[in-house]
């Protein structure tokens, strides 16, 4: 597999003092989310953006990424895709933050739907805390048909978690949400959540404004 990249939109007033890695959905690609980057960037003037194209071709868009196989026929497809697909993961942002000059507090996850799964998955692995994950239309995932307090002897890094989900959300069913900070909760880690209500799959400008003022927030105490 080729080492992960994508597009970039640097820091707004040049020096970066943070960084927030954005995580596309199923089928999309890295071009999907940037823009999120453009709609925050006065809020965060000093952060970079970057938005990695997943690392495999997505069997369901012929022209869009996979951070792992989606069919829904496999027992623990989900649970395997996230353990496999993390360490490529961990290694650019490790990466990232080095080629910054930044640590990982002043690290955040922006992901969508898949690249939620992935965000939360590898971002509660790391060996220090980021400074905050924001999951839209995403759910915490583990072993099938198990507790997600399965997961406590594998979490090393609690930070602050936003969640946002469409309560007419189609693809990743609105009771992700609650499974997902239950989940949470139950492992210690912080947790925010909003259900928007008329919302299906996707961002709204209400969720875009949540997110951007929780990375301002969580930057803000790391400062």
């Amino acid at each position: 597999m080729m080492p992960l990249d994508g597009p970039r939109l640097p820091a707004k007033f040049g020096k970066t003092r943070q960084l927030v890695v954005f995580l596309h959905g199923y089928g999309a690609d890295g071009n999907d989310l940037i823009d999120l980057g453009q709609a925050w960037r006065e809020l965060l003037p000093d952060t970079a953006f970057v938005s990695p194209h997943a690392p495999e071709p997505c069997a369901g868009a012929p022209y869009g990424r996979q951070w792992f196989p989606l069919t829904f026929r496999v027992r623990n497809e989900r649970w395997d895709g996230v353990r496999r697909a993390g360490p490529m993961l961990d290694a650019f942002l490790d990466a990232e933050l080095e080629r910054e000059g930044l640590e990982d507090d002043a690290l955040a996850l922006v992901g969508f739907s898949q690249g939620s799964m992935m965000a939360l998955h590898t971002g509660l692995r790391r060996r220090k805390s980021m400074g905050a994950i924001v999951g839209y239309s995403g759910i915490l995932i583990g072993p099938d048909d198990q507790p997600l307090s399965v997961l406590t002897p594998e979490i090393t890094a609690r930070p602050p978690v936003l969640l946002v989900h469409g309560d007419q959300d189609q693809v990743v069913p609105p009771m992700a949400l609650p499974y997902s900070v239950e989940g949470l909760k139950a492992l210690g880690v912080p947790v925010e959540a909003h259900m928007r209500p008329g919302l299906g799959h996707g961002i709204d400008s209400a969720g875009l404004r949540l997110g951007g003022d929780f990375l301002a927030q969580a930057f803000a105490r790391t400062a």
